[in-house]
């Protein structure tokens, strides 16, 4: 499949729309001409995005998923994402970002916030009960 084949896919999928202009803005799908959409969306301080679906460890190592019962349990690692250029794969387990630890997911959410585009920070994981670290940019 031909990359404007996958983007045109992409927008299906984010948008559910077929044969109209569709725009994306960092994820965010804009079907048709809505200029004061795109223009709010433009508008909007860019925050980054890890790329990765996750949920609480401790919830996981209850389910046996997991042995870990802090941090936040990476289920899913979009392609090209931060978290997959970091490295991240399913069933890591995100302990520490930014010199911050990481009890829950939404610990991550919240670090995650606060972060700048662009920037680069320490990441400590556990994979297959090995701690790791990566650096994660923004």
């Amino acid at each position: 499949m031909s990359r404007n084949s996958q983007a045109a896919a992409e927008m299906v999928r984010l948008s559910g729309q077929r044969g109209v202009p569709v725009t994306v803005v960092d994820g965010e799908a804009v079907v048709g001409y809505d200029p004061g959409r795109l223009e709010q969306l433009l508008q909007q301080e860019r925050r980054p995005k890890l790329g990765a679906a996750v949920a609480d460890a401790a919830r996981m190592a209850v389910q046996g998923r997991c042995s870990v019962d802090h941090g936040a349990y990476v289920g899913r690692v979009r392609e090209s994402s931060a978290a997959a250029r970091a490295g991240l794969r399913v069933g890591d387990v995100i302990i520490s970002l930014a010199g911050r630890t990481v009890e829950d997911a939404s610990d991550l959410e919240q670090i995650m916030s606060l972060l700048a585009m662009g920037q680069r920070v320490p990441l400590t994981y556990i994979r297959k009960e090995e701690r790791r670290q990566t650096t994660l940019r923004t």
